[in-house]
C-alpha cells in the first residue's frame, strides 16, 4: 500500500475543509450537483474528445496503482538476475528454464522472453535490441496513461470557469428574484473551486505518480536487459551485481545490502 496517496488526499481536502469550516462557511454550500455536472461531465467529454476510448480506459484502469507499491522495489530483480546468472555459470544456459516457473519471471513477461531468449543462445546483439525495442514500445505505450490525466487536469479549470460563466448569466438573466440569484452565484463560485480543486488536488497528482511509476518501471526494464546480456556473455556474477546496483540509488543500494548481502557470501 502507498501511504502517501492516502496520506496526501487526507492532509489535501481535510486542510481545505477544515479552513472552510474556520472561516465559517458551511459544508453544505459546497455541493452543487450542477456545478458538479458541468465541471466533471465537461472534463471526462473533452479527455474523450481528446482521446481513443481503449486510451481513457486504461488510464481507470490503472488508478488501483496509485494505492500499491508493486513494482516498485528492483531489489528482488537484481536478486533473481544474480540466482540465473549463477546457475548459468555453473550448469550452462539452458538450465535457466527451471527458473522459468520463477515468482518474479512468471509475473513478467518482459522477463520471461529474455530468459527464453538468454536460454535458447540467441546472439546477445539481438537480445539486446530486440528487449531495447519492446521496451522502447512499452514505454511509448504506458506514457499515454499519465498523459490522460495530465489532460484532464488541464481542462477541468477552464471548464470550471464555463461553469462560473453560466452561473453569471443565470445571475444576469434574474436579476428580479432573490433566490435564484443566491443560486446562481452559488454555482458560478463552487464550479470554479471544483475545477481548480479536481485539476490541482486530483488529476494533476494522480499523473504524476503514475508518471513517476512508470519511470521506475523503465528502471527495471533496464535492470533485466543490462542483467541477461551479461548472463549471456558468461560474465561473473559478482561483476553483473555490481554493474546492475548502478541503476539504483544511495537509498535503494542500502536496502540491498541489508537484504540480500548481509551475512551472505558470493557464491561464485
Amino acid at each position: 500500500m502507498d501511504i502517501t496517496t492516502i496520506l496526501g488526499l487526507a492532509v489535501a481536502f481535510g486542510g481545505i475543509i477544515l479552513g472552510a469550516i474556520l472561516e465559517g462557511l458551511s459544508i453544505s454550500t459546497l455541493v452543487q450537483p450542477t456545478a458538479a455536472l458541468i465541471v466533471f461531465g465537461g472534463t471526462f467529454g473533452a479527455t474523450l474528445l481528446q482521446y481513443p476510448l481503449n486510451v481513457v480506459l486504461k488510464a481507470i484502469r490503472r488508478l488501483p496503482q496509485i494505492l500499491l507499491n508493486k513494482g516498485g522495489d528492483a531489489g528482488p530483480i537484481i536478486q533473481k538476475i544474480q540466482e540465473l546468472s549463477k546457475t548459468s555459470r555453473k550448469e550452462g544456459l539452458l538450465k535457466l528454464e527451471a527458473h522459468l516457473e520463477d515468482r518474479e519471471i512468471k509475473s513478467d513477461p518482459y522477463f520471461a522472453r529474455g530468459v527464453r531468449m538468454v536460454m535458447d543462445g540467441t546472439e546477445i546483439t539481438k537480445v539486446r535490441e530486440a528487449l531495447e525495442v519492446e521496451a522502447h514500445y512499452i514505454e511509448d505505450d504506458e506514457s499515454i496513461v499519465f498523459k490522460v490525466f495530465e489532460s484532464a487536469g488541464g481542462f477541468s479549470p477552464t471548464i470550471g470557469i464555463l461553469g462560473a460563466v453560466l452561473g453569471l448569466i443565470h445571475v444576469m438573466s434574474n436579476m428580479g428574484d432573490p433566490a435564484k440569484l443566491a443560486e446562481g452565484i452559488a454555482v458560478a463560485f463552487v464550479a470554479t473551486v471544483y475545477g481548480v480543486g479536481a485539476a490541482n488536488l486530483v488529476y494533476l497528482p494522480i499523473g504524476g505518480k503514475l508518471k513517476i511509476k512508470s519511470r521506475t518501471e523503465d528502471k527495471i526494464r533496464a535492470i533485466i536487459v543490462e542483467g541477461l546480456v551479461g548472463i549471456g556473455q558468461g560474465e561473473n556474477p559478482r561483476l553483473i551485481e555490481d554493474r546492475l546496483l548502478g541503476f539504483l540509488n544511495e537509498s535503494e543500494r542500502v536496502k540491498y545490502e541489508h537484504t540480500y548481502r548481509k551475512g551472505k557470501k558470493a557464491n561464485l
